[in-house]
């Protein structure tokens, strides 16, 4: 038997044939090269945990917990010079042009297509709205994949993923306005742009509406999410040196998580607040806090390696809203009308967008709990260069 398994079984007892060894130096001869690069004991116990040691296999190392085995390690490694090498949390690369360019140009183009919305007319608005949307797309595409703080290079976003993004992005511009159509017995045309109706979801005549300033806010907040997930990043690391242990180092970090989604959510907020001023549309912005928070929480997880949690919190938000709009049209079946009373009394009791609201918010709170407990592990910070690991089991 070999793997780790093997070395948690300690020193070989008399009379069983197998020779005595030093369980401590056969676990730094297989993570050798994990204890030479570290700079403190708390990095080796964050790759430690990361290899899936925990406080339970360091006692049968006659250790209290995995920092003490890891400070053990640390001091058996022979070191040349007095200087350790700096870590990723001393060596973090300021802001480049190039990622700071990225992080802007989505909110930019936003910024063109929707002028392009209201300064063309009839075919030539078709035109210029498909080119805007396939431009921002090509935007956000190129920020994820290309070294902004949002992008993973190595691991970047599954079709999948960007599939349930694309519709909770593309509800917030059509959802509620077809929804509200829906229930009033439309819609009996293509969408068109401009307020009325319940929460301006849709006009009083059953016009299916479009509302623009929830998505051109989310493109103008990419590059404040992109700024507090590299706070969030490079103070996580900083703490990794400076606690003393992996409770410390967790109770350090969890302020942090929520300090920077309430950064996020502010700038968010504020710039729903301008656009929907400047387009004259309804402000709800618990929708469109609830989407960002969901958005920007499963950007974060799977910067840090933990993809599976996001990818399944995004579709089931997708699925419910999809559900919603489901339930509504196929209640005009006979006998199905009892299918839709769910939706119109959440309808009725507070606007088109209380749907979109509750599934958001349901799935943001779930990926925080989430957060919470991952995010403040030291194994998702200690080696930033590290391959993405998957979500525990």
């Amino acid at each position: 038997m070999t793997g780790l398994d093997e070395l948690d079984r300690g020193p070989a007892r008399p009379g069983t044939g197998r020779p005595t060894a030093d369980p401590v130096k056969a676990l730094l001869h297989r993570h050798r090269e994990l204890c030479e690069r570290a700079v403190d004991p708390l990095e080796i116990a964050a790759g430690l945990e990361a290899h899936g040691v925990t406080d339970r296999t360091a006692a049968r190392f006659k250790h209290r917990d995995v920092f003490s085995l890891a400070e053990e390690l640390y001091a058996r490694i022979p070191r040349d010079d007095g200087t350790p090498r700096p870590s990723a949390a001393t060596t973090a690369p300021g802001p480049r042009a190039g990622w700071v360019v990225l992080t802007l140009l989505p909110g930019a183009l936003g910024l063109a297509s929707t002028a392009a919305l209201r300064l063309t007319h009839g075919q030539n608005r078709v035109y210029a709205v498909a080119l805007g949307v396939l431009a921002i797309a090509l935007a956000m595409r190129a920020a994820l994949r290309r070294g902004s703080p949002l992008g993973t290079p190595s691991a970047p976003p599954t079709t999948g993923t960007a599939v349930w993004t694309c519709w909770l992005i593309g509800y917030a511009l059509l959802g509620d306005g077809l929804l509200h159509t829906a229930i009033t017995g439309g819609p009996d045309g293509p969408p068109t742009r401009g307020p009325g109706g319940p929460g301006g979801s849709g006009s009083p005549d059953g016009d299916w509406t479009l509302v623009v300033a929830p998505v051109l806010a989310l493109t103008l907040a990419f590059a404040p999410g992109a700024w507090s997930a590299r706070l969030f990043a490079v103070r996580a690391r900083r703490k990794v040196a400076a606690s003393r242990g992996l409770e410390d180092f967790a109770d350090s970090v969890r302020p942090l998580l929520f300090g920077s989604l309430a950064l996020f959510l502010c700038a968010l907020g504020a710039l729903f607040t301008l656009c929907a001023t400047v387009l004259g549309e309804p402000f709800t912005h618990h929708e469109v806090l609830a989407l960002g928070a969901l958005l920007f929480l499963a950007r974060l997880l799977t910067l840090h390696g933990f993809t599976h949690a996001p990818k399944v919190v995004l579709a089931a938000a997708a699925l419910a809203q999809a559900a919603a709009l489901a339930t509504v049209f196929a209640a005009r079946l006979p006998g199905c009308g009892a299918l839709a009373v769910p939706v119109e009394t959440l309808v009725a009791a507070w606007n088109p967008g209380g749907v979109a609201t509750l599934v958001c918010g349901a799935a943001a709170l779930t990926l925080l709990i989430h957060a919470a407990r991952t995010l403040t592990r030291a194994s998702a910070h200690a080696r930033p260069e590290a391959p993405s690991q998957g979500d525990p089991a």
